[in-house]
């Protein structure tokens, strides 16, 4: 017995699901706002370039009528004709938004698609596509691309991290062959080779956070046995042999002679945190108003640590040396040297966390004066 083809379609959930959707009472929509629903929705779903063709030529046959639905009836050898798609194209491309609940389908007695015109030939209804979910959808749109952009931008911060971390074992790595060449590196090695492995290209489609924590642990790893090799592996701490002050960089240009606070600008035994703010004016744009208390500092020096690199170990070795509040000063003085140091254009601070990490060893051996660090660069603030 032969089949008689009804052209209808099979019913789905998505073709349910836009149909139930509906304009606001009393709504007037152009072919201006539709068309800009058309194109978040092709951001916010990330469509492919047939799917965005055939949505743009649907909302361009829309004739503004004022319905309460927006229907439209383009055959699909019109549309074929505007997009330059084949007719198979043109199906799935249909079918897709449908199943994407952008459009929803209006199917006549016969499946065909066409406008039911009154004697005068005034438009009174019509059986194609209905393009209401797409504009009474513009708020998912909205959400859909915010999210896009801050996973993004998570990804990107992520991609930022893993590449520090990768920086930071292979810096490490590399001092230890020149510092300490009988040191055995193999285990270190070889976690170093897998992660490189098994990182994910920042151009690809990987996740970076998959290996993130994997580089922080590898990091601690790495920097912990240096530190103990530099101890001979005495838990004690690292004796060194430079006795000049960190804060001033070398160079051959320079007399090798560090500037001295005048006498009346020597530390008193508070640090204050006006004096924090006016040393180091990095911490301003990062909390974003006037700071009066200890606390603020603490807390930003706590949020800095990982902008500068330093690991969550350097930070306990910091406070359990100097205090917390001076750890936080600590980490404002390497965010804002560093900060001076990439503006110069001199790049001469290329690991700040195993700076702060020098710096508090420096201080909790008395090497190393914080309260003449402060003064030292507001008065370079002042000049």
């Amino acid at each position: 017995m032969e089949m008689v083809q009804t052209g209808g379609r099979p019913l789905t959930r998505a073709a349910l699901a836009g149909k139930r959707r509906a304009l606001e009472d009393g709504r007037t929509v152009t072919r201006k706002d539709l068309s800009a629903s058309a194109r978040e929705a092709a951001k916010a779903l990330g469509l492919r370039p047939s799917l965005r063709l055939v949505l743009s030529e649907l909302v361009a046959t829309w004739g503004e009528q004022d319905w309460s639905r927006l229907i439209v009836w383009p055959s699909n050898e019109y549309l074929v004709s505007r997009t330059g798609l084949s007719e198979r194209a043109v199906r799935y491309a249909l079918r897709d938004l449908v199943g994407l609940e952008i459009i929803a389908p209006k199917d006549s007695a016969n499946g065909k698609r066409y406008a039911v015109r009154s004697r005068d030939g005034t438009i009174l209804d019509a059986f194609g596509f209905d393009l209401t979910p797409l504009y009474a959808r513009r708020g998912d749109w909205a959400q859909a691309i915010q999210a896009r952009a801050e996973a993004r931008e998570r990804r990107r911060r992520a991609f930022d991290l893993v590449t520090m971390h990768r920086r930071a074992v292979a810096e490490a790595m590399q001092a230890f062959a020149t510092r300490y060449p009988d040191a055995t590196l193999t285990d270190l090695a070889e976690a170093q080779a897998s992660l490189d492995a098994t990182t994910p290209d920042r151009r690809g489609a990987g996740d970076p956070e998959l290996v993130l924590e994997a580089w922080g642990e590898l990091r601690r790893m790495v920097e912990d046995r240096f530190y103990a090799a530099g101890c001979d592996g005495n838990a004690c701490p690292h004796v060194e042999t430079e006795k000049g002050s960190p804060t001033e960089a070398w160079s051959k240009d320079s007399s090798g002679n560090a500037d001295t606070p005048r006498p009346i600008e020597r530390p008193v035994a508070g640090l204050s945190p006006a004096l924090v703010v006016e040393a180091c004016p990095v911490v301003r744009d990062l909390v974003g108003g006037d700071i009066r208390e200890e606390h603020e500092i603490l807390d930003a020096g706590r949020t800095l640590r990982a902008t500068i690199g330093a690991h969550a170990s350097a930070w306990a070795e910091a406070c359990a040396a100097v205090g917390p509040y001076q750890a936080a000063i600590l980490v404002l003085v390497v965010a804002q040297r560093h900060d001076d140091d990439v503006s110069s254009g001199q790049n001469r601070i290329r690991n700040p966390g195993g700076y702060f990490r020098r710096l508090v060893r420096l201080a909790g051996e008395g090497h190393y004066e914080i309260g003449t660090e402060l003064l030292a660069l507001r008065r370079r603030r002042m000049t």
